[in-house]
């Protein structure tokens, strides 16, 4: 019997979530549906294909039990998994005993102007001989317990009652260490590595303080993979920007953001410090000062008798947000910055000028 590739055919990963493959499943069924397409024996055919792949994979026991023996189903065969001709997981086959629920169920739905509609019975009528086989528990000599669902002669872990392989048995033909608990099995391939689980693939990226303030890209590589990921401006130490499953397997690949030092400003979080040196004189008489800052130069005026220490805040000064809102400030810290190797004559002038000051002693209250 041929083996249906039920993610091939929706055009899905393996690793797709259930809102991809509903996603997936509405776009073919909206593409192929009879309506669309009357007349059109294959597009009907597509049709009933992409619902069958659907029913089994948007059931999560459905796709698990697929999952388990789906990409082996030449070495199921071969392995006796079809010698008596029923249903693998049905009464008397070599699965019997797993709980997966049947293939009874209805589902509509509507996209757009096209509306599309599907139903399985208990037996999967309608659907391929595959899927039935799979499935359906409806196969030649199958019969049903309680609530509908296949009864099982299975007992334990060993052999069954009927003589047919044990579910280890079959699965260690395969390649596989199996080992079953409250009716799920876990299974290990021996001959290959595991199934990477789904997840994140981070990769780190330094950038300056002036990066972050306007934005840049980035291309980092993960697994042999290069990626171009855009870097949105306000980001800190920490942030971390997220490519949705463009990595392998479909996972995220996520850029964890490391901002260097910088030598002029200190950052606190959307604010920003620097200090600002002054002379003396425009520390004493006052002036306009030109301060450099992320956005471009302003003056800032400096009144007389500015100390050193004194701080001023530009207002929107500071770093974007990444989350939107007014930017930080920049709080700008004044030092005077005293002449250094008087002359003769300076120091003189110094003098006379500092006795014509009276200046309290700054000690004095310390």
């Amino acid at each position: 019997m041929e083996y249906r590739d039920y993610y091939q055919i929706l055009g899905v990963p393996r690793t797709a979530t259930q809102a991809e493959i509903k996603k997936a499943f509405r776009k073919l069924a909206r593409e192929h549906h009879p309506d669309r397409n009357p007349g059109d024996k294959s597009a009907e055919k597509r049709f009933k294909d992409v619902n069958e792949a659907h029913a089994v994979l948007s059931d999560p026991a459905k796709r698990k039990q697929y999952d388990l023996l789906g990409a082996n189903w030449d070495q199921f065969q071969r392995a006796g998994g079809t010698q008596s001709g029923a249903d693998p997981f049905g009464p008397g086959g070599p699965f019997a005993g797993f709980d997966f629920a049947s293939a009874g169920g209805a589902g509509r739905g509507q996209t757009g102007n096209v509306r599309y509609e599907f139903r399985t019975s208990g037996g999967g009528e309608g659907f391929s001989d595959f899927f039935r086989m799979f499935f359906s528990g409806a196969a030649a000599g199958a019969t049903a317990g309680a609530g509908g669902r296949p009864s099982s002669s299975r007992t334990g872990a060993g052999r069954q009652t009927n003589g047919s392989p044990s579910l280890e048995d079959i699965l260690a033909g395969m390649g596989f260490d199996a080992t079953t608990s409250g009716g799920r099995a876990a299974t290990r391939s021996s001959a290959q590595p595991p199934q990477q689980p789904r997840g994140t693939l981070e990769a780190p990226a330094e950038l300056t303080l002036e990066e972050s303030f306007h934005g840049t890209t980035r291309v980092v590589e993960v697994e042999g993979k290069r990626y171009e990921i855009t870097i949105p401006r306000g980001v800190d130490t920490g942030s971390r920007v997220r490519l949705s499953g463009k990595g392998p397997g479909g996972r995220d690949v996520v850029v964890v953001v490391r901002i260097r030092p910088h030598p002029v400003y200190a950052r606190r979080g959307a604010d920003l410090e620097r200090e600002l040196p002054v002379t003396l004189r425009e520390a004493l008489l006052g002036g306009e000062v030109r301060v450099a800052t992320l956005k471009g130069n302003i003056l800032l005026t400096i009144p007389a008798g500015t100390q050193t220490g004194r701080t001023f805040r530009l207002t929107g000064r500071g770093m974007p947000r990444m989350k939107g809102g007014d930017p930080g400030d920049l709080y700008v810290k004044v030092k005077v910055v005293l002449p250094a190797a008087l002359s003769d004559d300076a120091r003189a002038a110094a003098g006379t000028f500092l006795d014509l000051v009276d200046q309290p002693d700054p000690r004095a209250t310390s």
